[in-house]
């Protein structure tokens, strides 16, 4: 679970060129190898990735400053490395790897990096072009009806402006008698549907606020975390 806070022992710690990851840091980097098993880690304290379709990507800050540019083609494999550690600290030896270490054993690894030409990764931060519809979408609302998305297998869900209320809608779009189910989440005076791709939704838990645009985007904001998604509404979608 991540926290907008970390506690002490978690803090980012660098001594010379050794690295300790804070938990929320590793907590955004199982998110972010949902959606893509590569990154290219840049100098600062920004985390980017994006889809191989180019359909979502994410951006969170976080409380670690990087020094220098290093590419990783497989983040599930990196993470179950570092999880295979009591309490890993990372040791950069320059351009080609890095060795994580254990604070409790003598254990030890070298890990390769990857060249960057083969990395799929964002090159530059989505701008929203607008604004059409903004709302909270409260975590409770959000996992009441992906719980039947996933137990109904519905492969879309909607936002929905209609008779006053926007609602959460889990569907299948193709099949107008297919099971269905909803949530009211707030109110509106538009009418618009903007369907996503259930599988598409790949956001950590939490309280988000959201805004969608007239150019097929969804912007979802967490009200805690320092962390962002831009995800594709599918071309059907209505404003």
């Amino acid at each position: 679970t991540l926290s907008s806070s970390s506690a002490a022992s978690d803090v980012y710690k660098r001594q010379g060129d050794e690295m300790k990851i804070s938990d929320n840091t590793i907590g955004i980097l199982r998110n972010f190898s949902d959606i893509n098993a590569n990154i290219l880690f840049n100098p600062g304290s920004t985390l980017q990735t994006m889809s191989t379709m180019r359909n979502i990507m994410a951006k969170a800050d976080v409380e670690e400053n990087f020094e220098s540019e290093f590419g990783v083609y497989d983040l599930p494999e990196f993470l179950r490395a570092l999880d295979s550690f009591q309490q890993p600290v990372l040791n950069f030896n320059g351009s080609a790897n890095l060795k994580i270490k254990d604070e409790k054993s003598s254990l030890s690894a070298r890990y390769a990096f990857a060249d960057k030409s083969t990395l799929r990764y964002p090159t530059k931060t989505i701008s929203m072009p607008d604004k059409t519809v903004a709302f909270t979408l409260k975590n409770s609302d959000y996992e009441s009806v992906k719980k039947l998305y996933t137990n109904l297998s519905l492969p879309d869900i909607a936002f929905k402006g209609e008779k006053g209320k926007i609602k959460l809608v889990a569907l299948d779009k193709k099949n107008s008698n297919s099971n269905e189910s909803s949530v009211d989440i707030g109110e509106t005076d538009l009418e618009f549907t903007a369907y996503i791709k259930a599988e598409n939704m790949k956001i950590i838990p939490g309280d988000y606020d959201v805004a969608l645009s007239k150019a097929k985007i969804a912007h979802f904001i967490n009200k805690k975390v320092k962390v962002q998604y831009w995800i594709a509404l599918e071309a059907d979608s209505t404003f």
